[in-house]
């Protein structure tokens, strides 16, 4: 590893122990965003600009990982190889969606260190097609039986383990809205959806119950990985199985995630390039939008609410978002040469629309080095005046949501990369 960036860890672990302070302030107003310096995402450790691919994929991107996997994300542990993963097909619908779709229903079991976490895949192909189709891997956040309000969908294990099953907000096909299926197959696309908490339980003492103890702990505790290298691993764990189907397309795969799954998602795409095209909607912070903005959601407020989201290395930066020696737009460009897709909400502020913009338009200069077109220009455009180059952008009128609109921009996208 370059000196400079062990040096950069040695720093990191200097600030331990050291209190913070306002780190858990709301900004909400583009007047006080501070002045901030990126880190130039062409520019290595030691100096030396980048100017070619070979350059970028040798030196300078493996640089840019290992930044993200010690201070963000953490280390995914070598041993989760080892872990053994068994599926098999429980259920099977011919006729779904009135006939539009084969709908299959997939258990995955992982096996290690004596101990088994199960999951459950919901699985939409389209009856219509000619040929291998591309696909959408997604978590959905409530359940399989969330996504479509249908009898037959089984509920997913976490489900299972839940006391009050009888809340409205956990009910069939009450996040439907939020998985355009009907579309999606009538567009030539496959959907394999799992629920997010059977990969790693949201919640501060999920890690037991999680993937991540299905592999004894390695390095520094600092560097430890947990719940969003956990979703990120899972969603490759999800193409292992999708690529072996002989009615998925494995050259076209497209990860989506929303809210926590979009960063998630993002850090799956840089992990594993198996995933043609990453779409990141409204990540916010420690997704797709710049930290060093200190704008909606910051560092302080997401690692004292969600401990277990990154590596404990990421909470040191806690109001001290301007000493972060990376920010978002060099975990974009670990996309490159892919498609990416990074999408925004107008009032969804506490994700910070405009920092999500300012990381994709930053990460361009990767792209360029491959020949391809990012973002034009530091200006945001207009609501509902998607980009659609090698790096894509919208921003909708509304909430922090997915809409018919978002999926709709989605498949116009994923149609362009593919050619179709």
């Amino acid at each position: 590893m370059n000196r400079k960036v062990i040096c950069i860890f040695m720093l990191a672990a200097s600030l331990r122990g050291v209190p913070v302070m306002g780190q858990i302030e709301v900004n909400y107003d583009e007047s006080k965003v501070p002045e901030y310096v990126l880190p130039d995402v062409l520019t290595c450790a030691d100096g030396t600009v980048v100017s070619s691919v070979r350059e970028w994929e040798r030196h300078r991107r493996p640089e840019v990982m290992a930044l993200l996997s010690h201070l963000e994300y953490g280390v995914t542990p070598k041993g989760m190889k080892k872990v053994h993963v068994k599926h098999k097909v429980l259920q099977e619908n011919k006729q779904a969606l009135d006939g539009l779709a084969t709908m299959q229903q997939v258990q995955f079991t992982f096996t290690g260190q004596g101990k088994t976490v199960e999951a459950l895949l919901l699985v939409f192909i389209p009856n219509a097609r000619q040929g291998r189709v591309p696909v959408f891997i997604g978590y959905n956040f409530r359940g399989n039986h969330s996504v479509l309000d249908d009898e037959s969908i089984l509920y997913s294990p976490y489900f299972q383990q839940l006391e009050n099953r009888e809340d409205p907000v956990l009910q069939r096909g009450n996040q439907s809205s939020r998985w355009a299926v009907r579309d999606i197959v009538s567009r030539g696309y496959a959907l394999a959806t799992m629920c997010y908490q059977d990969i790693f339980p949201d919640h501060a003492e999920g890690g037991p119950q999680s993937v991540t103890a299905l592999c004894a702990p390695e390095g520094e505790s600092s560097t430890a990985w947990q719940a969003l290298g956990a979703w990120a691993w899972g969603s490759s764990r999800i193409a292992d199985w999708v690529i072996r189907q002989r009615w998925a397309n494995k050259h076209q795969l497209a990860i989506m995630g929303h809210s926590r799954q979009g960063k998630a998602a993002l850090w799956a795409g840089a992990q594993d390039k198996r995933f043609a095209v990453v779409i990141s909607n409204d990540s916010g912070c420690g997704g797709a939008a710049l930290s060093k903005r200190a704008f909606g959601e910051r560092v302080g407020r997401i690692t004292s609410s969600f401990p277990h989201w990154f590596c404990p290395n990421f909470s040191l930066y806690a109001g001290r978002e301007q000493e972060l020696p990376f920010d978002q737009h060099e975990l974009l460009a670990l996309i490159a040469p892919r498609y990416l897709y990074v999408a925004s909400a107008q009032e969804d502020q506490w994700a910070d629309p405009r920092g999500e913009y300012l990381a994709a338009y930053y990460a361009s200069p990767v792209y360029a080095l491959y020949g391809f077109s990012g973002l034009p220009s530091p200006d945001m455009p207009a609501i509902h005046h998607p980009i659609m180059n090698h790096i894509g952008y919208h921003i909708r009128a509304g909430v922090h949501d997915v809409t018919d609109y978002d999926w709709a921009c989605y498949l116009d996208f994923c149609d362009k990369a593919f050619g179709r």
